[in-house]
C-alpha cells in the first residue's frame, strides 16, 4: 500500500519569442535556489509538509528517492529542462559526480508549518548504488544512438 504519492517527473514546456526561450513557471509559495557541492553524495531527508519542485539551472545531479522500499535514481540536467516534484513524506537526497556545483530552483509549496524534525539527515540503511546513480546521468548526458 503506497502512503505518500510518487515522485513526478516532468518536461517543461516552452515558448519561443525571437532568441528567448521561456519555459513553464511554476507556482510556489517560495522559492530558493539551492547549490549541490561537487562530488557530494548526502544523506536522506524527508519533510513532511512541504512538496519540492526541482529545475536545475546549472550542472547536473541525480536526484535520489526512497519509495516503496527502493531507491530511485533520477538524473537532472540544464541540458533537459524538466521538473521534478517530490511530494511531502517522501526520503530524497543528492549526488553530484561532477567537479562542478549543481545550481537548482526549488519552487516549494508548504502545506503546514515546517516540522521539527524536517531536514534531519537519515543514514541510509542500504547504501546507494553509486553504479546505478551514475549510469542513469550518463545515459541521459549521452544517449546510445542506435
Amino acid at each position: 500500500m503506497r502512503l505518500t504519492e510518487s515522485v513526478k517527473v516532468r518536461l517543461l514546456e516552452t515558448m519561443q519569442s525571437g532568441m528567448t526561450e521561456f519555459y513553464t513557471p511554476q507556482s510556489s509559495h517560495e522559492t530558493m535556489l539551492v547549490q549541490v557541492k561537487p562530488r557530494t553524495c548526502d544523506d536522506l531527508f524527508v519533510h513532511r509538509f512541504q512538496t519540492d519542485q526541482l529545475l536545475v539551472v546549472r550542472g547536473s545531479f541525480v536526484l535520489v528517492v526512497l519509495q516503496d522500499r527502493e531507491y530511485r535514481y533520477i538524473p537532472l540536467s540544464d541540458r533537459y529542462p524538466a521538473a521534478v516534484t517530490i511530494p511531502p513524506g517522501v526520503p530524497h537526497s543528492a549526488i553530484n559526480f561532477s567537479d562542478e556545483p549543481c545550481l537548482v530552483v526549488n519552487a516549494v509549496l508548504r502545506s503546514g508549518s515546517p516540522h521539527p524534525r524536517d531536514y534531519r539527515p537519515m543514514k541510509p540503511r542500504i547504501p546507494y548504488d553509486l553504479v546505478a546513480a551514475r549510469s542513469a546521468l550518463d545515459q541521459m548526458i549521452s544517449p546510445v544512438v542506435a
